[in-house]
């Protein structure tokens, strides 16, 4: 859609990659079988691993975000560090999002008065806030594919620690899987780096 809006013909690789991607999303959805965890777990058990992933994207956003002149990394390591960083608090943001909308069967009060929601609300806002800086400090090569990469891996961190996500996959089909990740990975970022 964007290179039809846009008025540019889309690349042989540009299709390849695409293509790639969609495979090994099926293969990753057909062999790995995920398993859905619960939508909500104890404040306790989010803790920790919240905590993680709050603070290796405070150490990026803090890096990334430092002027030039005093950390010497370059724009192009700036932007992916703010990428990572937005994109990690896109992924919590993903990891909440259906409990928070399961709330407002609940009523109002519910809402308000979840922690969850709160959370959610300041790691978009955050999410959002990095990202921009990242599109500001550096190539959009560079933050991009950091940012596209970030949410998933943030999501699928918090699904299986916190929310008992799990793929139902053994033997061969983890070879399988393991290659469809790393092919999802890798055509997201050169997809990402194409645009």
């Amino acid at each position: 859609l964007a290179a039809y809006f846009g008025g540019y013909r889309l690349t042989r690789s540009t299709w390849l990659l695409a293509a790639a991607l969609c495979a090994a999303l099926a293969i990753f959805l057909i062999v790995g079988n995920p398993a859905p965890g619960t939508i909500d777990a104890a404040a306790t058990r989010w803790a920790l691993p919240l905590g993680a992933v709050l603070t290796v994207t405070a150490v990026a956003a803090v890096l990334g975000a430092a002027p030039a002149h005093t950390t010497r990394l370059t724009p192009g390591v700036r932007a992916t560090l703010l990428g990572t960083a937005g994109g990690l608090l896109y992924g919590v943001v993903a990891a909440l999002t259906k409990h928070v909308t399961d709330l407002f069967a609940d009523g109002p009060v519910a809402v308000l008065t979840s922690w969850q929601v709160w959370m959610l609300v300041v790691a978009g806002v955050g999410g959002y806030y990095l990202q921009q800086r990242a599109f500001q400090v550096g190539p959009l090569s560079a933050s991009l594919p950091a940012l596209t990469v970030g949410e998933p891996l943030g999501a699928m961190f918090l699904g299986v620690v916190v929310l008992g996500e799990y793929l139902q996959v053994d033997g061969v089909g983890v070879v399988l899987v393991a290659a469809a990740v790393l092919v999802m990975f890798i055509t997201t970022i050169a997809l990402s780096r194409a645009e």
